[in-house]
Formats: structure tokens, C-alpha cells, sequence
């Protein structure tokens, strides 16, 4: 294990033990999120290991802010709702960036604002993590939609 959680799970998709992979794109690696909480939460991996955008070279950055695009609207179009909530983090000192694609729909939440006003004990909890059937269900919906758009 290396000491970046993201390239850990990026090595794990090159090798094929990622179950939540949907697709890889040009600057980045498409999965369901492991929990969901909301349906159809994903995140976009970044394929280089910088911890801000404006670390980026300028192609890859525009590219890589246009595949995020891409992936957001194929999560809409896979798993309709009201509004997509984005959010570009890294992990522990801010390395490695990736974003959480979150569909949110009215009432979805007892706590209006950010997904992570609520408990992390909801969040996380083992009754949002996928079964494997309902994880390749996921995916396969995000996969055609990906498909659609690329």
C-alpha cells in the first residue's frame, strides 16, 4: 500500500480488482461510489497525482474538467434527478484529486445543504454499500449513458 489511498484504488482498477470501475477516459477513472447513500453517487479519479487543478498542464486540465462534465451529465441521464452536487477533493493533506458526483433529489435528505452535513454513520452505512447485483446494475446504467455521450 502506498501512502495515496486514490493511486492504491487506481492500481486495483489497472489490475482488475476493482469491483466499482465503470470506465477508464483520458484523464481520469470513472466508479460508482462505494456507498449509496444517493443513488447513483460517483467519483472520477484523476490519472495524475497532483492535489489542485492548477497543478495541471493546461490541456489536461481542460480535458480533464470536460471528461468530469461528460461523466456528470451521463450520472444524470443514468440516474434522474433534480440537481448534480460536485465536489473536487483530495484525500487527507489534499493529494490526489478526484470528484464526488452526487444526484440529489427533493427530500433526499433530512439535512438540507452538502451530502456531508449528514452522520458519517449514514453516510457509510453497510445498507448503502451496492450488493453485487445491484452494483453491476449501477454500473451498467452509467456505462450506457457513458456510451451515449463519448
Amino acid at each position: 500500500m502506498s501512502e495515496c489511498m486514490v493511486c492504491d484504488r487506481i492500481e486495483l482498477t489497472k489490475k482488475g480488482e476493482n469491483p466499482y470501475f465503470v470506465r477508464e477516459l483520458e484523464t481520469g477513472y470513472v466508479v460508482i461510489g462505494d456507498y449509496q447513500r444517493f443513488e447513483g453517487y460517483t467519483v472520477f479519479i484523476c490519472k495524475q497525482h497532483a492535489s489542485e487543478l492548477f497543478q495541471l498542464e493546461k490541456d489536461f486540465k481542460m480535458k480533464y474538467l470536460e471528461e468530469m462534465s461528460i461523466v456528470a451529465q451521463a450520472v444524470y441521464n443514468a440516474f434522474p434527478c433534480d440537481k448534480i452536487h460536485y465536489e473536487l477533493l483530495g484525500v487527507g493533506n489534499g493529494v490526489h484529486m478526484h470528484w464526488h458526483i452526487f444526484p440529489r433529489r427533493e427530500g433526499d435528505s433530512p439535512v438540507k445543504g452538502p451530502v456531508w452535513k449528514l452522520p458519517k454513520e449514514e453516510m457509510y452505512s453497510e445498507k448503502y454499500k451496492p450488493s453485487p447485483e445491484y452494483l453491476e446494475q449501477l454500473k451498467d446504467k452509467l456505462k450506457a449513458e457513458l456510451d451515449k455521450l463519448i
